[in-house]
């Protein structure tokens, strides 16, 4: 299996991470997550995770809700 060797962020990111990338606390995270305020995450054997290049996009977009981001990425306008 061919891998890029220029492949440095990782596809999948937890709370700490997630945290980093935003640069706010790790309890922000958990706040905005339950308030539908970031992209949904993935649930990994007990873990929480999001997918980096979702996040990405999510900030490229201007942050939206959780509703309007599915709305929009359902309709395939990532």
């Amino acid at each position: 299996m061919n891998r890029p060797s220029d492949l440095t962020e990782p596809l999948l990111l937890d709370v700490r991470a997630v945290a980093r990338l935003l640069s706010v606390s790790v309890r922000t995270i958990h706040r905005l997550n339950a308030a539908g305020e970031l992209p949904a995450p993935i649930r990994l054997g007990g873990r929480v995770l999001w997918r980096h290049a979702e996040l990405v996009a999510w900030l490229e977009a201007g942050c939206p809700s959780r509703q309007t981001w599915e709305c929009r990425t359902k309709k395939g306008a990532i």
